[in-house]
């Protein structure tokens, strides 16, 4: 699979020349991230709900994505509360060890409610949260990580539905990139009674999409998409239904790290 993304996609892929002529150095080891495409059904089909990174962030400024970050230490704590899925299992299907799995479901969950408000947990193992308002403070809390999402969950009596997840793809930033991310991509059908919201300061603006749409906005300069998000949204865009998602097999995941090449304003991404 090949395809071509606007150069201002990949801000971090230097300039043909300049790699050429620059000494070589070690690439950067990727840090560890876990992004959730979080959906819901609607009359004109599926939409995912997507956010417009600030202009200020490091990493991907400006950029339209999924809900997601990186893997913190304390997401690999065995005392949380899990439903669904072991992370053995979850190893199997990432191809990694058991606690980074664990690690990688727990990063996936409390990304996914610090930057949506929407909280994969509930009272017991057949049961989800229906109205997260009451958990406001420990979001807030979870974002200036004084608190650990193992901490929050046992101080609310909450368990992790690790089974409201599914496993999507694994990309990792190429080499010649300055920032690199092991990104594991799940998702998730919006629980019953929740509501997506923007109240993230690493985004401007946030909002469900037509997979279509989305790269329609995109391809008009509406809008930037990363490689990985234009290669999701294609994906999910041949998906009927939110049953249909969650129902394709994608396991065991392959690690994919593309070749980038830049071609004039476009960048051809070859897989």
């Amino acid at each position: 699979m090949n395809f071509h993304v606007p150069r201002s996609a990949v801000p971090d892929l230097p300039d043909p020349d300049e790699a050429a002529s620059a000494t070589p150095v070690e690439p950067v080891v990727p840090r560890e991230a876990a992004t959730v495409m979080l959906l819901r059904d609607t009359p004109d089909g599926i939409e995912v709900f997507l956010q417009r990174r600030v202009a200020a962030m490091k990493f991907a400024a400006g950029m339209t994505v999924f809900p997601g970050g990186g893997v913190d230490e304390r997401d690999a704590d065995a005392s949380i509360a899990w439903a669904g899925p072991s992370a053995a299992t979850w190893a199997e299907w990432f191809g990694c060890d058991e606690p980074l799995a664990r690690a990688l479901v727990c990063a996936a969950v409390r990304e996914t409610f610090e930057e949506s408000g929407v909280l994969l947990a509930g009272a017991g193992p057949d049961e989800t949260v229906t109205d997260t308002s009451r958990y406001a403070d420990a979001r807030a809390a979870l974002v200036g990580r004084q608190l650990s999402l193992a901490a929050f969950l046992a101080e609310s009596g909450l368990t992790l539905r690790a089974d409201l997840l599914r496993p999507w793809a694994n990309w990792v930033t190429p080499e010649q990139e300055s920032r690199r991310y092991d990104t594991r991509f799940f998702v998730a059908a919006l629980p019953s009674g929740q509501t997506a919201d923007g109240e993230t300061t690493e985004a401007s603006s946030s909002g469900w999409r037509r997979p279509a749409d989305a790269m329609a906005d995109g391809t008009a300069g509406r809008s930037m998409l990363m490689p990985p998000t234009w290669a999701m949204l294609e994906d999910l865009a041949e998906c009927a239904t939110v049953a249909d998602v969650l129902a394709t097999e994608r396991t065991p995941v392959p690690k994919v790290m593309p070749t980038l090449h830049v071609d004039g304003d476009t960048v051809l991404v070859q897989l």
